[in-house]
């Protein structure tokens, strides 16, 4: 499994004010959606939500998104190695997900451009 990149999550109070420092930061426009009642920018390598406390409380334990070229090869190997997938592979709006937690209990989102 190769890793393409990684995206550092973010939780915060003003998406609005917070998306206007990464856009002049990273020099990027922000891609927002919304999901689950979290609103979301991806302004460069940074992920922005904000949202219900208790939405966030579940957000916050993931510690980064790796995006990766297949996320049934990324399950495949983290199965392999000895992660546990916690949920997916799943569609989102940009492609598909998994959440998975490493042996040392460090908990990563995986991500692929692929729909469906």
């Amino acid at each position: 499994m190769e890793i393409l990149g990684t995206t550092l999550r973010i939780c915060v109070d003003d998406l609005d004010t917070s998306v206007t420092f990464y856009e002049r930061l990273t020099g990027s426009r922000a891609l927002r959606f919304e999901r689950g009642g979290v609103h979301a920018a991806a302004v460069g390598c940074f992920l922005l939500m904000s949202g219900p406390e208790a939405e966030l409380a579940v957000l916050r334990k993931v510690a980064a998104t790796i995006a990766v070229e297949d996320v049934d090869a990324a399950h495949a190997t983290l199965t392999e190695v000895g992660a546990q997938v916690l949920a997916g592979p799943v569609a989102t709006p940009a492609g598909r997900n998994l959440i998975a937690v490493h042996p040392d209990g460090s908990v990563f989102e995986y991500v692929d451009r692929r729909h469906g």
